[in-house]
């Protein structure tokens, strides 16, 4: 790939009741050209990642990075949506841009407002992304449909209630040190293990330290090509290789618990890249639920089919392990703003990779990989980076 993050923007995430998603969109659009040393007027092409789905009453969207300063004006503007993976398809949006020579710089911002609405609204705005024939009806919206996921994942292999609450333990201890996250509080094991008022079953065997959390804010990166990059002077992350499978929505067509469609990304990706797993520093995964990271080590070949566990359990994927996994925090701590997740995981990746990660550091990080997908395994993006200079 030739083309490179050159700057970065993340607002926190959270119940921002003081902002709107022009407000949001307007401030990491600024901030992230900021970082870069771009000017307005240099930005050849703007993606905005934005779900809404009703969440918000204004659907159109794509012009409102546009208020972030008047030179942007006349810009191409485009607003793309894939589920959960809307901030991904808007980064592999302008990746694409400037391969075909179409854009040189590229301004990718990726935003959500979700908590305007009432829970039982979110839950059904949310349940757009699944296969309505097959689960409109479902109870507790997607985190009914997880949970039926996560009752087959367990019938099929047993009981992974201890390997759930290790994941969900891990990503709240790590998003303590996160100033970005929306849950800064290390819960510790038996929380996360053990059903209490405090954390009672949502959902099937889920519990609510499995689900993660119902969030407003956005993130913004800059795409340039490397030639550009190397121009600027500044830490360019490059793009080592990028994959997007598509698969079935219903999951009566797929072996649900399989996620074949992610390890068909990483597999691509991978390949691309000429790389194995483990030659990443460490991964930001798309943890909705702690049962999707679960099975999302099986996809991406940590672990056999129903071995995941054994992940986890190893200590494989915590900060200090042999593939450190969502750093960050991962959406179960740090929120899930659904059009600016995608964006936010390239952007904490370019974190990493750059040495700003502070107290997140991974030791000399010099590859991550992302795995963002929408809907259950439905869309699935895999991106590796790595520090050009």
């Amino acid at each position: 790939m030739t083309a490179c993050i050159v700057g970065i923007a993340h607002t926190p995430f959270g119940k921002l009741d003081a902002e709107s998603v022009e407000s949001l969109v307007v401030k990491v659009a600024g901030e992230a050209l900021a970082d870069a040393g771009i000017e307005a007027k240099d930005v050849d092409e703007v993606v905005l990642g934005h779900y809404n789905g009703g969440f918000t009453p204004q659907n159109f969207t794509a012009s409102l990075v546009l208020q972030t300063a008047p030179a942007l004006r006349f810009k191409q503007a485009t607003r793309v949506e894939n589920a959960c993976a809307t901030g991904s398809a808007a980064v592999h949006q302008g990746l694409k841009s400037i391969k075909a020579g179409s854009a040189r710089i590229v301004l990718v911002v990726g935003v959500e407002q979700m908590t305007k609405v009432s829970g039982a609204e979110v839950g059904k705005i949310l349940l757009g992304a699944s296969y309505l024939p097959e689960d409109g009806d479902t109870p507790m919206g997607f985190a009914g449909v997880f949970g039926k996921i996560a009752g087959n994942y367990f019938q099929r292999f047993g009981d992974q209630s201890d390997a759930l609450a290790m994941i969900a333990a891990k990503n709240h201890k790590n998003g303590v040190v996160n100033p970005y996250a929306q849950m800064r509080k290390d819960f510790g094991f038996e929380f996360c293990r053990n059903e209490s008022e405090k954390n009672p079953f949502v959902a099937g065997p889920l519990k609510r330290t499995d689900c993660s959390l119902v969030s407003d804010g956005a993130a913004a990166i800059v795409l340039t090509d490397s030639e550009t990059a190397l121009k600027l002077g500044k830490p360019a992350i490059a793009f080592r290789s990028t994959a997007h499978v598509q698969d079935f929505l219903p999951m009566s067509k797929r072996d649900i618990i399989l996620f074949e469609g992610c390890g068909e990304a990483w597999k691509r990706a991978l390949t691309e890249a000429g790389l194995n797993i483990y030659d990443l520093s460490f991964v930001e995964t798309h943890d909705c639920f702690t049962v999707a990271e679960l099975i999302e080590y099986e996809a991406m070949g940590l672990a056999k089919p129903g071995q995941g566990a054994r992940v986890i359990a190893e200590g494989i994927t915590q900060k200090t392990g042999k593939l450190p996994v969502n750093p960050s925090g991962g959406l179960k701590a740090k929120g899930h703003p659904i059009g600016a997740t995608g964006v936010s995981m390239h952007a904490m990746t370019a974190m990493q990779l750059r040495g700003e990660a502070n107290e997140m550091q991974i030791k000399d990080a010099t590859l991550g990989g992302i795995f963002n997908m929408g809907g259950a395994a439905v869309a699935n993006y895999v991106s590796i980076l790595e520090r050009l200079r």
